[in-house]
C-alpha cells in the first residue's frame, strides 16, 4: 500500500500528483559541486531562504561531503558547521528541515534544533545509535543505498543485477527501520545513484526506478549535477543544467515522489512537465 504522506513530526508533507523538492545545502569546504561557497552561516541561510522563494518543499542541509574519495569529519566539527543554520532556519521557515549525516550525535543537535528529517547515506549502517535517535524523535528518515564507504566506493563498484540488489538492500533496511519502530509514514528510499556505482549502473537505475516503488515507501532521487550527466553531455559542473533536468524529467516520469536539487528555479520547471505528463498518463 503506497503511504499517502510523510510524516515529519509534527508537519505532514502529502504525496501524490506534486512532487517534492529538497533544495540542497551544503555548508562543507569540499562537497563536489558547491564545496566552500555557504560555510558563512548568514550566506547559508540567504541560499535556503532563495531555494524556499523559488519552490522548495524540503531543505537538506549537510557538514560532511559524502562524495567519492570524501575524506571523514569529526562529530564537533560536523555540528559546529551545521548547528547555527539549523537553529537558524528553524525559527525562519515552516517547512521541514532535513539533516545529512550519518552520526547519532549530529542528527540529535539537527532534531534538538527542529529538524524533522535524518538523511543518512548510509542508512543506518555506520552509528548503531541512530535508528533509536530517530525513533525517539518522530522524525523522518531517508535510506540510502550505498556500496563501500565514501573513500573508495567508486574505486571497483560491482553487481550482477544492480536494480535487483539495490531493491534488495533497501527492503532489508526498511525492515529494519520498522522493526527498530520507525513507522513506515517516516521512511523514504533513495536508490544512491553515484555511490558506489559506475556509468552504467546508473543509468540501468535511472531507467528502472519504478520497480523501487514495489516497495511501497516514498521515492526519492538525487541526480543534481552527478557525473554521469557530464559523462553524458560531456558538459562540466557549471554547464549541467540542461542534462540534469533531462535526468529528472525522467525520474518523475518513472515515479519519483521527491527529487533531491541544486538549482531549485529551474528544476522545478521540469518537474512540473513531467509531472504533469506523468499525472495525464492513462495507463
Amino acid at each position: 500500500m503506497a503511504i499517502p504522506g510523510i510524516r515529519c513530526r509534527e508537519k505532514i508533507l502529502p504525496l501524490g500528483s506534486k512532487v517534492l523538492i529538497m533544495g540542497i545545502l551544503n555548508v562543507t569546504p569540499d562537497s563536489f559541486s558547491d564545496g566552500g561557497k555557504f560555510l558563512d552561516p548568514s550566506m547559508a541561510v540567504d541560499q535556503a531562504q532563495k531555494m524556499i522563494a523559488d519552490g522548495a518543499d524540503i531543505i537538506d542541509i549537510g557538514g560532511e561531503s559524502t562524495r567519492p574519495g570524501a575524506s571523514y569529519v569529526d562529530a564537533v566539527d560536523e555540528i559546529n558547521r551545521i548547528g547555527p543554520i539549523v537553529e537558524a532556519l528553524g525559527k525562519y521557515t515552516y517547512l521541514p528541515l532535513s539533516i545529512d549525516t550519518r552520526k547519532a550525535s549530529v542528527a540529535q543537535v539537527a532534531l534538538d534544533y527542529g529538524a524533522s528529517i535524518v538523511n543518512d547515506v548510509s542508512a543506518l549502517q555506520d552509528d548503531s545509535r541512530m535508528a533509536h535517535v530517530i525513533q525517539k524523535s518522530g522524525a523522518v528518515v531517508v535510506l540510502m543505498h550505498r556500496q563501500g564507504q565514501s573513500s573508495s566506493m567508486q574505486k571497483a563498484p560491482h553487481y550482477h543485477d544492480v536494480v535487483y540488489e539495490v531493491k534488495t538492500f533497501l527492503a532489508e533496511r526498511i525492515a529494519l527501520a520498522r522493526y527498530s519502530g520507525i513507522s513506515p509514514d517516516r521512511i523514504i528510499i533513495d536508490p544512491g545513484i553515484g555511490f558506489g556505482k559506475t556509468f552504467t549502473h546508473n543509468l540501468k537505475i535511472l531507467a528502472n526506478l519504478d520497480n523501487f516503488l514495489e516497495l511501497d515507501q516514498p521515492l526519492m532521487v538525487g541526480l543534481s549535477r552527478k557525473a554521469f550527466i557530464g559523462e553524458l553531455t560531456g558538459k562540466p559542473l557549471a554547464e549541467r543544467e540542461i542534462g540534469n533536468a533531462a535526468a529528472i524529467a525522467t525520474a518523475v516520469w518513472q515515479g519519483a515522489q521527491i527529487l533531491r536539487v541544486h538549482d531549485v528555479a529551474a528544476m522545478k520547471d521540469a518537474i512540473q512537465v513531467a509531472q504533469a505528463l506523468r499525472n495525464s498518463y492513462d495507463k
